[in-house]
């Protein structure tokens, strides 16, 4: 059996597609629903039988001029050019069908527009649910007595509720299943001097996927084998320093760009050097697995980030403590069968893309949002889901390494920005540990790090540090050294969250996928106790931005990192080509400050030894929230983490304070001004 055909088999399965299918082809001949909705059914209609029609084809039946027509067409609507008349639009659909159905239609467009995907990829169970879906609400649409709003609604809770154990299952076991191979083949066996290959995974494929295959064509095979040893060798580093035993482990989970196949295939052949198999898989089809607009696994350019910020809550329409029980069920349930899979799981091994231009949102009043009571369900699901999933990945065994390259959306100087970043992934690790090691011998002596900006930067904020009872043989910091985190370039630790006081403010930052303007936290004893920023024209509208997106829908979080970027020549390269604020945090949190609220980056781990390459042990793991995991896992941990690095031009200075008031800079005025760090000012001076 192809192993993506597995757990796709159910009784009456062909059947049940045989008649969805004769439906759904009548229906744009139909006229018995009456106007505005027998548009949106006969469009909806035809754009489902595309995915029939390409359910027994391969992309080498079509020509590269033939699939980007089917692409077009199949996102075409989707486009910024094109969204205000989508139905994929909210405000749109409640624009034409009203404020009861619309904005459930629009979620039904969105949900639907991965059937071709499920046909392509013989996903009949979920093909099928999703087919029947449609015609059952089309089928109540043509009763003289209208189904109302709140029917419509119970229709798609009822299915949601209903088809959990179906939707949930093949997305957890495509995480860790090495047999379900579709992708691993496809990088392997395809022709990637033929372009045509991008389009198999039917994703939206942009002008910059082309021109970024292209341009890994023209390199030759060494500078391919190198790109690929610097991310494989950098997760082998991860698992050394962190003392872990990588043979016991079988499966890597591969994470990337598509366009970067030439460099995935290289790195497969040299992960199975280390004894590991490649799990690849794309980003989840159903809202039921998404979280808010972020994507993992097989990404490309988002066809249009504004539509997917417009559906980020749609589990709006059936998210209530039922489901959320029934959902976590499920979950349990298919990790504990794929358990004999993930105690082999070593950990994701990502390639990311950056460049694009930072997004603003616009904000819609008629698209699904979450109550109050689901905002705290939501939380409350996160925190479960965690520890779910946390049972069966056992982070003592586990690691991980993110490295990213450029996109040519970046501009005109891609490939220029290419060679830079390659240089700026495989800086000298041994000058960077020396340099760190000095900055990290001033910073285990104070006992608090005062942070001060520049230039209109408000920050003032004092970081509390851990008290070493051992300093001979302890360490506050770890000296972070390109291994799990691609390029090299900071010292990081989890502070004290009682006395850390004070404001962190960021003239413009790029977090999770949107674009933050003077982003301002204010903390008290290390949790954030208000916000602001300027992406919108009221405070209010403000506010939910960040509690939706930085918070997670919680009321607070902890400072769960504070950490000192040395990469300067990586700041120096983006003032140079001004692109700082397209880096990905992967970057920018090595090019100054940077602050982490959420969990430490030692969350689940904390009782792991690590030591730094002097041989110091780094103890400053826990903060107040996370040392309660044993008797209140609940509150210990938040299941997000994220960087907000404030840029070197921006920092006033960075001062090392000790118990008996004396005080040392690290950085002033943007410069690293403590000896033996000096040298970190070259790429300034050049």
């Amino acid at each position: 059996m192809d192993g993506n055909d597995l757990m796709q088999e159910k009784d009456g399965i062909e059947e049940r597609l045989v008649l969805a299918w004769d439906r759904i082809l009548e229906i744009p001949h139909e006229q018995i629903i009456k106007q505005p909705y027998r548009d949106y059914f006969q469009e909806m209609a035809r754009y489902l039988l595309t995915g029939k029609e390409q359910m027994h084809t391969s992309y080498t039946d079509y020509t590269l001029e033939e699939l980007q027509q089917m692409n077009q067409n199949m996102y075409g609507d989707l486009l910024p050019e094109a969204y205000e008349t989508s139905y994929g639009n909210p405000a749109w659909a409640v624009k034409q069908m009203g404020e009861g159905y619309g904005p459930m239609l629009s979620f039904l467009y969105a949900e639907l527009k991965g059937v071709p995907n499920y046909a392509k990829n013989a996903r009949k169970l979920e093909l099928v649910s999703f087919l029947e879906l449609f015609v059952q609400i089309y089928n109540c649409f043509e009763h003289e007595e209208e189904i109302t709003p709140r029917q419509l609604r119970q229709i798609i809770y009822e299915f949601y509720y209903d088809n959990c154990d179906i939707l949930i299952p093949y997305r957890i076991r495509e995480q860790y299943d090495n047999r379900l191979d579709r992708w691993i083949r496809l990088v392997e066996e395809s022709d990637l001097m033929d372009l045509r290959y991008l389009y198999a995974y039917g994703e939206y494929i942009s002008e910059y996927e082309l021109r970024t295959a292209a341009f890994l064509n023209q390199m030759p095979e060494a500078e391919i084998e190198a790109l690929a040893f610097t991310y494989t060798d950098g997760y082998r580093e991860g698992f050394e320093i962190a003392g872990i035993d990588l043979t016991k482990k079988k499966y890597v989970g591969l994470q990337y760009a598509i366009g970067q196949e030439r460099i995935v295939r290289s790195a497969i052949k040299q992960f199975r050097a280390l004894g590991l198999e490649p799990v690849i898989y794309c980003p989840p089809l159903s809202r039921i697995n998404q979280k808010q607009n972020q994507r993992a696994g097989i990404t490309g350019t988002p066809v249009n980030r504004q539509y997917a910020y417009d559906h980020r809550f749609d589990e709006g329409l059936y998210l209530d403590k039922a489901f959320m029980e029934r959902k976590l069920e499920v979950l349990a349930n298919s990790y504990a069968a794929c358990k004999n899979l993930t105690e082999l799981f070593a950990g994701p091994a990502v390639m990311e893309t950056f460049g694009e231009t930072p997004f603003e949102p616009i904000s819609k009043k008629d698209c699904i949002t979450l109550s109050d009571k689901q905002e705290k369900l939501s939380v409350e699901y996160t925190s479960l889901a965690g520890r779910i999933v946390n049972q069966y990945i056992n982070r003592k065994e586990y690691s991980f390494t993110i490295i990213a390259y450029p996109s040519p959306e970046i501009g005109e100087d891609f490939e220029e920005i290419f060679r830079e970043t390659v240089k700026v992934n495989t800086l000298d690790k041994k000058l960077y540990r020396q340099i760190q090691e000095t900055m990290i011998e001033e910073l285990n002596q104070a006992k608090e790090v005062w942070v001060l900006g520049a230039k209109g930067n408000q920050t003032n904020i004092r970081v509390q540090l851990h008290p070493l009872e051992h300093p001979d043989k302890e360490t506050n910091f770890e000296n972070c050294l390109a291994d799990v985190n691609i390029p090299v370039g900071e010292v990081f630790t989890s502070p004290r969250l009682t006395g850390t006081n004070g404001l962190l403010n960021v003239s413009e930052v790029f977090l999770n996928g949107l674009k933050f303007v003077n982003l301002k936290i204010w903390f008290e004893n290390g949790m954030i106790q208000r916000y602001t920023c300027d992406n919108f024209s009221t405070e209010a509208e403000n506010i939910r931005f960040i509690k939706e997106n930085l918070l997670a829908n919680r009321e607070t979080l902890p400072i769960g990192e504070f950490a000192i970027g040395t990469n300067t020549t990586a700041y120096v390269m983006a003032n140079r080509f001004n692109i700082v604020y397209k880096l990905p945090i992967l970057i920018v949190e090595k090019m100054g400050p940077h602050f982490a609220v959420g969990d430490t980056c030692y969350s689940y781990s904390e009782d792991n030894r690590l030591f730094n390459p002097d041989g110091k042990e780094i103890v400053a793991k826990d903060n107040e929230c996370s040392i309660q995991r044993t008797e209140n896992p609940a509150e210990a941990y938040f299941n997000c983490h994220t960087d907000i690095t404030i840029p070197y031009d921006e920092i006033g200075r960075i001062v090392s304070v000790h118990s008996d008031g004396t005080q040392r800079d690290i950085i002033k005025d943007g410069r690293f001004v403590l000896k033996g760090t000096e040298p970190l000012n070259l790429p300034f001076q050049k």
